[in-house]
């Protein structure tokens, strides 16, 4: 043993930290990386699981917005063999 105190504490605190401050910025980033990974996992997750709702609405609204342009029975029964009104 070594009568100076001054290089013993010095040296022991470096080998009592240097262990921690390693996982601590480590473990920071990769929470961090593993955080950003699992909401983009769910950003997809949740686009795929919406993709048919939003594929629904548009199908209803393009029934809606076209019905006026669908022929109506009147329409077809009063044409003759040409397509022109009697």
């Amino acid at each position: 043993m070594s009568d100076n105190p001054k290089s013993v504490s010095r040296f022991s605190v470096y080998r009592r930290l240097w262990k921690p401050a390693v996982v601590t910025g480590t473990g920071g980033s990769v929470a961090a990386i593993w955080l950003d990974e699992i909401l983009i996992f769910g950003e997809e997750i949740l686009a795929l699981i919406l993709l048919p709702f939003m594929a629904g609405i548009i199908y209803l609204l393009d029934i809606f917005m076209f019905k006026s342009r669908m022929p109506k029975r009147n329409d077809l029964t009063n044409r003759n063999h040409k397509g022109v009104k009697e």
